[in-house]
């Protein structure tokens, strides 16, 4: 067994495929243990009968149907001539530009590219520091992982779900829950942009270039509001407002703005339902692998070794975020989801942390995670963007990193910032 397990982790850093390994070593443990092997099988059916699953195909195929139009542009030249008129007016657009953007495509890697190709130029042309650009735009890539309907939110719930335990909640619940937290993120960042470029020179608030770009986007606006009152006024399920904006994005890049042809349909459907395959596959191996964890009482075991040796909720907070930080900087976000999750979750409850809680913790230091070297996937891609080294892009980030892990020590140990709104006190 541990010759196998030795293998499978050489196998994982030689970068063989994720749910490859987790399902040889679910496999493996399950042979070991006498269990039918079919358990795994099963655990995936279970996992496609669930009606909430429906949402992260949906919401994954509008975002990308968003990145492929003139949907970035357009709510950049928007968030431009609202905001323009501000100190550090255009870093104020590129911070909720690109939060609003990560929010509906949950990838942070395609707001960087596809947000970083209008901002970085604009940017610099404006006149800010060239660094403080390269900070900015890696950052902000990541924020709007906690604001509805980001895929991580969605992804978290249905894996807590799975486990049964501590008190229930629901998507709508961690929709509620991040906003407070997210929220304050942008406005650190917000204020520390204000501040560095306090003398910059300022655009003029002009209202027809206002109305012009309003009217450039009218058919994107009402998408938030569709989607989030829909589901909050309970005319909407989860999996009805993912099919809604699905829907909606359609009609209006393909009939009305007419930036995405129908022929270009299959393949931006390919595109993302072959990121949804593979993270569907990953989940349902992990679930299975979950199982066998519960069953041979490792999360119970692991509680309690920790217990001997943190018996302080407060430090078990302090050495979770050291924990996650490490695990956001070695693995994407959803490896880290389905793996780590179940082994957590028992053990944050054990300590009286609330599971969402928990959730919106583990997200914002996820959202650090992309730009913390070693392998902070953000940094990488920018500087493969940008054409800068990544040591370059990784100091760019330090002011950046300081004020984010401020954040995240205040969502972490003021669970009502996360609570409050979830109705969860």
């Amino acid at each position: 067994m541990i010759i196998a397990s030795l293998i499978l982790i050489v196998l994982a850093l030689l970068g063989a495929p994720l749910f490859a390994v987790i399902a040889a070593g679910t496999l493996l443990a399950f042979y070991q243990a006498d269990t039918d092997l079919a358990v795994v099988a099963i655990e995936i059916f279970r996992l496609a009968e669930m009606p909430m699953l429906m949402a992260i195909p949906l919401f994954t195929f509008a975002g990308y149907m968003l990145s492929e139009s003139q949907a970035p542009t357009r709510l950049v030249n928007l968030s431009h001539a609202l905001l323009g008129w501000l100190p550090g007016g255009l870093a104020i657009v590129a911070l909720a530009s690109c939060a609003l953007f990560t929010a509906f495509t949950g990838a942070s890697g395609v707001t960087i590219i596809a947000l970083g190709a209008l901002l970085y130029p604009a940017l610099a042309q404006a006149g800010y520091n060239e660094r403080f650009n390269l900070g900015l735009i890696t950052t902000s890539g990541s924020l709007g992982l906690l604001f509805a309907p980001s895929l991580p939110l969605i992804l978290y719930t249905v894996i807590a779900q799975q486990l049964s335990i501590g008190r229930p909640f629901s998507v709508e619940d961690m929709f509620l829950a991040g906003v407070l937290p997210g929220i304050l993120m942008l406005v650190l960042l917000a204020g520390w942009s204000l501040w560095v470029n306090r003398q910059q020179r300022l655009t003029p608030f002009v209202w027809r270039d206002a109305r012009r770009a309003l009217y450039a986007a009218r058919w994107e606006l009402p998408l938030p509001f569709i989607v989030l009152g829909g589901i909050y006024s309970g005319y909407f399920a989860i999996s009805e407002a993912a099919a809604v904006t699905a829907l909606y994005v359609i009609i209006v890049e393909v009939l009305l703005y007419r930036e995405i042809t129908p022929r270009q349909l299959p393949r931006i459907m390919r595109d993302s339902m072959v990121l949804v395959g593979a993270l569907l596959i990953i989940l349902g191996v992990s679930l299975a692998s979950t199982n066998y964890l519960i069953d041979a009482d490792v999360p119970t075991r692991l509680f309690e070794t920790t217990k001997e040796y943190v018996s302080n909720p407060l430090t078990f907070l302090l050495l979770l975020n050291l924990f996650l930080l490490i695990l956001g900087a070695m693995l994407d976000i959803f490896s880290a989801l389905v793996i780590v999750v179940p082994l957590l979750l028992p053990v944050a409850i054990g300590y009286g942390v609330d599971p969402v809680h928990l959730g919106i913790i583990f997200l914002a230091n996820m959202q650090l995670g992309y730009f913390t070297p070693p392998v902070g996937l953000n940094l990488f891609i920018a500087s493969y963007r940008f054409k800068k080294p990544v040591m370059e892009i990784y100091r760019a980030t330090l002011p950046f990193f300081t004020l984010l892990l401020i954040a995240v020590l205040i969502i972490t140990y003021w669970p009502a910032l996360s609570l409050w709104l979830a109705g969860r006190l």
